[in-house]
């Protein structure tokens, strides 16, 4: 009996750019688990693992602008192709550490992986709606989702065992395949044609990006939205790690396993994306999904007034991860079937650079608001935080309906 695919999994170029991206994804969080851990089991010193840390966070923040360009100026499946095989390359470096005089190759190997990452991502998600018909998009967004809640678990999960089995050297051997495998899987065209600018400086062509969110009624709105987001998440980073030592009474352990079980919930969003998508516009999928996280959210922080039990807050972190997915794959959603084609790469660069420069300002301002208000009002305005955005998104439904029309005639053309 044929197996019969429906919805985005039914077009095979996406299935190969699913998988791959999974595939890939995996092979990151397995080298991001790794290498913190390695470092602090060769020097012994936290200052060393934090730098680690550090040194894999800025690339992201920094470079985002520059791979928006790079997404928009090169093929994209080729882009990909490139970037994996330079994974490959960069991890190389890592046969000559032997001892803690070496830790500074781990760091520029880090930053490499983490500045080489930041350029795939924006590729595969402009890339995304020229695959699959208009509709399928936030489904497929939601099976991106899930990808990257399973490449999470397992990807972290192997890092860690791989390191303690096989040492550094069986991270450089699995992350190498996983890249290689990667590469194996997008070597074959996905059909798709577009017009590359080639004569345009990198510079201009960044603005020009800008100048698209600009002139854009509905991308506007979705600068606040996602900064706003941003800001909640920057919060949810500190706060929730305080509620968990001084609310709960929790431990480190406890405070790994609440954020590990989210990815639970991720999934389960993931498939509700993929039920939701045809009967849903994104930007009403963003909006309720992030009234409905708002209300989760700050009834999971209450309900501390009523129980402590880490079994009780097992459960509700497990389901919490689905209004959260859903609400990624409505903004990515949004942003993919309302810019053109040929600016799509830097338009969601440059909101990804809005949500990590916000997310960052949550992380400074975290501590701060905790002394002003107390723990608990700064949870609820962490939630708070997140019912504006949903509420400004489902505001903003109507302006980007409008505006649609001219990036579905471009998605059209794009797969002729």
């Amino acid at each position: 009996m044929r197996l019969s695919l429906k919805g985005p999994l039914a077009n095979p170029g996406f299935r190969r750019l699913w998988i791959s991206g999974f595939i890939s994804e995996t092979g990151d969080w397995m080298f991001m688990v790794a290498m913190p851990v390695y470092v602090y089991q060769l020097t012994g010193s936290v200052g060393a693992t934090a730098t680690n840390f550090l040194v894999e966070l800025l690339p992201a923040l920094l470079l985002s602008p520059v791979a928006g360009v790079l997404a928009d100026r090169w093929d994209r499946r080729r882009t990909m192709m490139w970037v994996s095989l330079a994974q490959v390359a960069a991890l190389l470096p890592l046969i000559a550490v032997h001892g803690p005089d070496q830790v500074f190759i781990v760091n520029i190997v880090t930053a490499v992986q983490a500045a080489l990452s930041t350029v795939f991502q924006p590729a595969k998600y402009a890339l995304l709606p020229s695959l699959v018909e208009r509709q399928d998009v936030p489904a497929a967004n939601g099976l991106v989702s899930i990808n990257g809640n399973l490449a999470r678990l397992g990807g972290a999960s192997l890092g860690g065992f791989v390191l303690g089995w096989f040492g550094l050297a069986g991270i450089l051997v699995a992350d190498a395949a996983s890249f290689l495998l990667a590469i194996v899987l997008l070597l074959r065209p996905f059909g798709v044609s577009r017009e590359v600018p080639i004569h345009q400086t990198a510079w201009r062509a960044y603005l020009e990006g800008l100048r698209e969110i600009r002139t854009r009624p509905g991308l506007r709105a979705m600068v606040v939205t996602v900064g706003l987001m941003g800001l909640a998440q920057g919060l949810f980073a500190v706060l929730f790690v305080v509620f968990v030592t001084d609310r709960l009474g929790g431990g480190e352990s406890d405070t790994g396993l609440l954020r590990g079980v989210q990815a639970i919930g991720g999934m389960v969003g993931g498939g509700l994306v993929g039920m939701l998508a045809r009967r849903t516009e994104p930007g009403r999928l963003l909006g309720w999904s992030l009234v409905v996280f708002s209300v989760m959210t700050a009834a999971t922080w209450n309900s501390a007034y009523l129980t402590t039990s880490m079994a009780w807050f097992v459960g509700l972190f497990s389901v919490l991860g689905a209004p959260g997915i859903a609400a990624f794959a409505g903004r990515m959603s949004v942003t993919q079937m309302h810019t053109q084609d040929a600016t799509r790469g830097r338009v969601m660069a440059s909101l990804q650079s809005v949500f990590d420069a916000s997310q960052a300002l949550g992380l400074i301002c975290a501590g701060t608001l905790v002394a002003w208000i107390s723990l608990p009002l700064a949870l609820d305005v962490q939630a708070a935080l997140l019912a504006v955005a949903g509420l400004l998104a489902l505001w903003n439904v109507r302006q980007v309906v409008e505006v649609a029309e001219e990036p579905e005639r471009a998605l059209d053309t794009a797969r002729t």
